[in-house]
């Protein structure tokens, strides 16, 4: 069986243009080898100091970014009978300082703050 004079014409057509303009009329991408750039992380996070005196701390915390940061902080204290203490979810906005407090009965081990988004 002899294939139809368009199917010859068609195989000829192919066959005589560029690669690129061939595998465009096909349906492939104009550049499929592009390569996709990875997004990368925005920053996050506001930037927390944190002071012990005595049995009490304070974090002051400033965030800088445009997304709410929900900090809690948490102090360790120092002797075993004394109870650790996570404090409440506290929301910082754009631009927003906030103040943050705990406690232990007695001597405080470390201090730390927690982000969440």
């Amino acid at each position: 069986m002899r294939p139809s004079p368009a199917v010859l014409a068609a195989l000829t057509l192919l066959i005589a243009l560029p690669y690129g303009a061939a595998s465009h009329a096909v349906g492939e991408a104009k550049h499929p080898h592009a390569r996709v750039q990875a997004v990368e992380p925005r920053p996050f996070g506001a930037e927390c100091r944190t002071s012990v005196e005595g049995s009490d701390a304070v974090a002051y915390c400033h965030n800088p970014y445009p997304e709410t940061d929900r900090m809690r902080l948490h102090v360790e204290c120092d002797r075993w009978w004394d109870i650790d203490s996570d404090g409440v979810l506290v929301e910082a906005g754009p631009a927003m300082t906030v103040r943050l407090t705990g406690r232990c009965w007695k001597e405080i081990r470390s201090v730390w703050v927690s982000h969440q988004r």
